[in-house]
C-alpha cells in the first residue's frame, strides 16, 4: 500500500537516520498535499490570474464593501452585513472557476450554535465557507486584518471576533460578544492553527482557540477545506484554478469539560480535521 502523506514523511526520516554518515542527500521539492496530478500552471495562468482574476477579487471587494456602508449602517446585528459578505464570496468563487464539493454538512444539525473548526490555508478560504455555509455565522479573526482597507472595516462593523495575539487582554470584549452569540444561536468559524499553513500540511492547534467552545458548551465541528492551499498558497497573487471540496467531520461534544481538559479537547478536535484532510 502507498504511504499517505504522515507515514511517507515518517518513512523517509527513518531511511535518512539509519543510511550513516556520507554526502549530504539534497531535498527535493515536496509535492503539494493535494496536487492533482498532471495539472499544470504555466504562464497563461499566471497572465489570467494577475491582469483578470485579481483585479475583478480586488473590485469586487471595493465595490461590495463600498455598497455595505450605507447598508450596514442600521444594522447592529451585522445580519445585513453577512448578505455583503456572502455576495462578495459568491462572486469571487465564481470567478475563479474552482468548485466546491461538500460532503458530511448534511448531516449536522445547522439551527444549532456549533463552533467550526476549520484547517487555514489560503485567503479564499473565507469565499468557500461564506458560499458554502448555508447559516449565519460570525468569524474569529486576528487584529491584523483591521489594518486593510474596507476588509478592515467590513470585519469589525459585521461583528466578527477580533483576537489580538499580542496582548490577548485586548480581545476581552469580542470575545464576550462571540459568547453571547453562542448562547444566543450564533455560531462560530475559527483557525485553530491561528493562521494559514506556509506548506499545505496542518500545524498544530493553539488550545486556546477552543476556549469560547468550552465556556458556551457547544458542540465543535471539524471542517476540513482540501485543495485551497493549491488554489491560492500564502505569499502569491497566483491563483491556479481548481476543484475544492469542503470536508466535514462529526461533531465533538464539549458537554461537562471544563478547562482543564482544553488541551486533550484541542488534540481531538486537531485530529478530526487531519483525517478528514489527509483521508
Amino acid at each position: 500500500m502507498e504511504d499517505g502523506p504522515i507515514e511517507g514523511r515518517e518513512a523517509a526520516s527513518r531511511q535518512l537516520e539509519s543510511s550513516g554518515p556520507g554526502p549530504v542527500p539534497v531535498a527535493l521539492p515536496r509535492r503539494s498535499p493535494h496536487a492533482i496530478p498532471g495539472l499544470e500552471h504555466g504562464w497563461l495562468s499566471r497572465l489570467r490570474s494577475y491582469f483578470i482574476l485579481d483585479p475583478l477579487i480586488w473590485f469586487y471587494t471595493l465595490g461590495m464593501g463600498l455598497l455595505a456602508i450605507p447598508g450596514g449602517l442600521f444594522d447592529r446585528s451585522g445580519r445585513r452585513l453577512h448578505w455583503f459578505s456572502y455576495a462578495w464570496s459568491w462572486l469571487i468563487m465564481k470567478t475563479i472557476f474552482s468548485p466546491v464539493k461538500v460532503t458530511g454538512l448534511d448531516k449536522i444539525d445547522t439551527s444549532k450554535p456549533h463552533v467550526y473548526a476549520v484547517n487555514h490555508a489560503s485567503a479564499l478560504d473565507i469565499p468557500a465557507l461564506y458560499t458554502h455555509f448555508p447559516f449565519q455565522f460570525r468569524i474569529a479573526f486576528k487584529k491584523e486584518l483591521l489594518s486593510y482597507p474596507v476588509v478592515g472595516w467590513q470585519l469589525k462593523r459585521s461583528g466578527q471576533v477580533c483576537i489580538d495575539q499580542q496582548n490577548p487582554s485586548h480581545s476581552i470584549s469580542s470575545i464576550r460578544a462571540a459568547l453571547k452569540g453562542l448562547k444566543a444561536g450564533l455560531p462560530l468559524v475559527i483557525y485553530p492553527e491561528g493562521g494559514r499553513t506556509p506548506d499545505g500540511e496542518i500545524k498544530p492547534f493553539l488550545p486556546g482557540a477552543f476556549f469560547l467552545a468550552l465556556k458556551a458548551q457547544v458542540d465543535i465541528v471539524p471542517v476540513a477545506l482540501v485543495g485551497t492551499y493549491e488554489l491560492l498558497p500564502m505569499n502569491t497573487y497566483h491563483i491556479k484554478c481548481r476543484p475544492l471540496q469542503m470536508r466535514v467531520g462529526e461533531p465533538i461534544s464539549t458537554t461537562g469539560l471544563t478547562m482543564k481538559d482544553l488541551e486533550a479537547l484541542s488534540a481531538r478536535v486537531q485530529k478530526a480535521v487531519e483525517d478528514l484532510y489527509y483521508a
